[in-house]
């Protein structure tokens, strides 16, 4: 017998700006398939604040009424949430950002599965369990789930800010998640980067450089080698070889996107709205 939540028509969806690229409905709609559930999962684009303020508004009251049963978060409002959900789980609430509300009795709490699912790629990708050093490029929503992930594992973390306007945002960012573990710092990301970091084990983009439609966008400094016994991961997953992959990939430095990531973020967050164990198999062949 199923729980009575899951004999409805389920209602779930993915609130950003700009959607166009999002794989996340072919993964939903794919793990809902997997257990003969009725539902949907759809786009909600809504502008970056200030002007999307209503729209978030009123999407997170219609979670909260019932009309919804499930959100998640991207660019530009994992952080723009925060103050809007009833409740943050415990690493959402020390990440500072949010990529999942769930509603539980009326209730919205905010989760963030990126993490996780961040940590569960490198790993599986790469093995990743010693700390060593990373660089992580980027200080926003996504830079936060990284950096979390990271120093809960006592890595030594670089946060290299795309702007120099970004640097308060990125010193924000290590202060915050100091109390995690590991050790953080701060610097400008420029022409000098992989020089004064030749031990840097991984690089991890976080900014939507590259991203579709902008493909021949990176974030990494025209000219620059990588440092020589790095990996790169790069969260973005649309185009599935970004221009910081091809280069990595091309100057013989192991490489790859974050599709892998995205299913497992995905697939954790459907956990958490239904209660049923995640199709990874079922998610990762939706999109492949």
């Amino acid at each position: 017998m199923r729980p009575a939540h899951l004999t409805k028509f389920l209602h779930f969806g993915l609130i950003g700006f700009p959607l166009g690229h999002s794989l996340s409905p072919r993964l939903h709609q794919a793990a809902l398939k997997h257990y003969h559930l009725e539902g949907e999962y759809q786009l909600y684009p809504v502008e970056p604040l200030p002007q999307g303020k209503s729209g978030l508004v009123s999407l997170l009251g219609r979670i909260r009424g019932g009309e919804l049963d499930g959100l998640n978060v991207t660019i530009p409002h994992k952080q723009s949430v925060l103050d809007l959900v009833d409740e943050l789980t415990p690493a959402a609430n020390l990440i500072g950002a949010v990529n999942t509300i769930i509603n539980r009795d009326g209730k919205l709490v905010g989760d963030n599965t990126d993490a996780p699912g961040f940590w569960a790629e490198i790993e599986a990708l790469w093995g990743c369990k010693n700390p060593a050093r990373a660089l992580v490029l980027g200080s926003g929503g996504g830079a936060r789930a990284v950096v979390y992930s990271l120093a809960a594992h006592d890595w030594e973390i670089t946060i290299a800010a795309a702007r120099p306007e970004d640097i308060p945002q990125a010193n924000k960012l290590a202060s915050d998640l100091s109390k995690v573990g590991g050790r953080l710092d701060v610097v400008e990301l420029n022409e000098s980067i992989s020089g004064r970091f030749a031990s840097v084990a991984l690089v991890v983009n976080t900014t939507p450089l590259g991203m579709s439609p902008n493909k021949d966008a990176s974030p990494w400094p025209e000219g620059c080698p990588f440092p020589p016994a790095c990996k790169v991961f790069d969260i973005v997953y649309n185009p599935l070889e970004t221009r910081l992959v091809a280069s990595a990939r091309a100057a013989g430095i192991p490489a790859e996107t974050g599709l892998g990531m995205l299913i497992c973020q995905a697939a954790l967050a459907f956990e958490r709205w239904t209660g049923l164990p995640a199709p990874f198999d079922v998610m990762r062949r939706s999109v492949n």
